[in-house]
């Protein structure tokens, strides 16, 4: 199976999930270096401040792949486009199988509120009944209780823990256990 192609825009109850763009990058650089407290602990890409050009050449690749079907990267904005809630959308695709990976990070000014919930349920039903996808996986540190209360939450089944894994985004001599969700059809 090829790449099919995908709408470059979505709505929630509350969200707007939207596709990449390179004019996007000064929100992308405010929400993610606001976040960074938080998000350092948890993602590899956000152990140093974004800059507006390096925002700019992450967001032209994403929009890239997007394009391709390579990756699709999703930016949430609250309902009427005006702020950057977070990010999500499906990693890792094999269109062959099909399969991907969802994976979500919420602005710290917006935790708490189940956005994250809310778009991991969105891409999860249109993942199964639109991309027909045969296998959707959501993976965190075993340590991330509120990522991975989510997936329990929509589902998904506990696949492994996987011990050693990885290690620690901010510390890496520290090993990380890894969780795999997943809910197939």
């Amino acid at each position: 199976m090829t790449a099919p192609t995908v709408p470059t825009e979505f709505r929630t109850a509350r969200l707007l999930l939207r596709a990449p763009r390179p004019e996007d990058a000064q929100a992308q650089v405010d929400t993610v270096n606001a976040s960074l407290p938080e998000l350092r602990r948890w993602m590899l890409w956000a152990q140093e401040p974004q800059t507006l050009e390096g925002a700019r050449a992450n967001l032209a690749r994403a929009a890239e792949a997007y394009a391709t079907g390579e990756n699709l990267r999703l930016l949430v904005w609250n309902a009427d486009g005006t702020e950057l809630v977070g990010s999500s959308g499906y990693h890792s695709l094999d269109w062959r199988v099909p399969k991907g990976e969802i994976g979500y990070w919420i602005a710290t000014a917006h935790t708490g509120r189940g956005y994250a919930q809310e778009v991991a349920a969105f891409l999860t039903d249109y993942a199964l009944n639109d991309l027909r996808l045969r296998r959707i996986e959501i993976r965190c540190d075993a340590d991330n209780g509120r990522s991975a209360r989510i997936p329990a939450a929509l589902g998904y089944t506990l696949d492994a823990r996987l011990v050693n894994f990885d290690v620690a985004a901010d510390d890496p001599t520290r090993p990380r256990d890894t969780l795999i969700y997943s809910i197939t059809r």
